[in-house]
């Protein structure tokens, strides 16, 4: 078990951001894996924060049973375990700058976009799930689940233009992403990140994420069906802001 108090300085607010994002405020859990990288590795914060995650996806499941798209996940789980196996595959090639950098640039212009769209006196038609895009933005979130936690934005951009009702979104995200994370359980075994310590860890942080999570319940059932979109397009804007300046430091474009 990991006893250093500065490491639970960064990890429990990552844990409460990425229980109040399991409750249906989408968005803020894109924030924890960075906070855990400031005291250990993105892989060991990744791994220390797995348990918690399915944790929270089942309080999310269990509040959110009767508001699930089942179209849409039929079409997301397979893809997604797609995803999740390239991710597998490619963990030890693929720089998570360049990722950071792809899911930036993804999450400023479909933001952006649907944001202005909003904003419109006419609001935008939704768009039905269709299986083909759903294929593609599936694999791109199961890939992203796997190298950093960071499905939310490629779920985002096919799921959001559907307008489906607020409630139907997040149990539709909490249903996709429970079947999505327990996939993810074997790959990290396999790369040797379910270590004592990092299992022990988290286990200390597990009431934190199930409090954590029902506040986000809490919270979202009090969010108006309009205000919950430009919410959730807005903190993409900010997501993605950071995303981009932390891969552009990291792969140096910035000189420092």
């Amino acid at each position: 078990m990991i006893t250093d108090p500065v490491f639970y300085l960064a990890a429990a607010p990552a844990v409460i951001l990425m229980g109040l994002a399991k409750g249906g405020l989408s968005g803020l859990g894109m924030l924890s894996v960075p906070l855990m990288a400031l005291v250990v590795s993105p892989v060991q914060g990744a791994a220390i924060l797995m348990p918690t995650l399915l944790v929270q996806d089942m309080v999310s499941l269990w509040a959110f049973r009767r508001t699930i798209d089942r179209r849409n996940v039929c079409i997301l789980v397979p893809s997604a375990a797609i995803g999740v196996a390239i991710g597998y595959l490619l963990a030890a090639r693929v720089s998570d700058a360049w990722i950071a950098l792809l899911i930036g640039t993804i999450s400023i212009v479909f933001g952006a976009r649907r944001l202005y769209l909003e904003t419109r006196q006419t609001p935008p038609k939704p768009r039905a799930a269709d299986i083909l895009p759903g294929l593609f933005w599936g694999i791109c979130s199961g890939f992203t689940s796997m190298v950093a936690h960071a499905a939310g934005p490629p779920f985002q951009v096919y799921v959001m233009p559907q307008r489906l009702n607020r409630d139907v979104v997040v149990g539709t995200t909490a249903a996709v992403f429970t079947i999505v994370n327990w996939l993810k359980v074997i790959p990290y075994v396999a790369l040797g990140q379910m270590t004592h310590e990092n299992m022990v860890t988290a286990t200390v942080l597990l009431p934190l994420a199930f409090a954590s999570t029902w506040a986000g319940v809490f919270l979202i059932r009090r969010i108006g069906g309009r205000t919950f979109y430009l919410m959730v397009y807005t903190m993409l804007l900010l997501i993605g802001s950071k995303l981009i300046f932390s891969a552009s430091r990291d792969l140096g474009v910035l000189g420092f």
